[in-house]
């Protein structure tokens, strides 16, 4: 599969089924050396929104271990978190 394929894909929760855009939206968190992803970090929906006041962002990272399953359309992971670990 190509990353630009990937980038096409809706990030979606399965817990509660919330949408949070699509992958090309997030920045991937991965190691260069190895090539090893980590996950993806992403704004807080409600910072997204055009038009609003804008309130003091807040990151939600979704690690690669969360991730469930990679559709066709859709990429169904568990549980966002607030913050990442810092990897070194």
């Amino acid at each position: 599969m190509l990353l630009s394929e990937l980038a096409e894909k809706e990030l979606i929760e399965m817990e509660n089924g919330v949408r949070f855009g699509f992958l090309a939206e997030t920045e991937c968190i991965f190691d260069p050396k190895t090539g090893i992803i980590y996950g993806f970090e992403l704004l807080e929906q409600s910072a997204k929104i055009p038009f609003q006041k804008k309130k003091s962002t807040q990151t939600l990272f979704i690690p690669w271990e969360e991730i469930h399953l990679i559709g066709e359309d859709r990429i169904l992971f568990r549980k966002a978190k607030p913050t990442r670990k810092q990897y070194d």
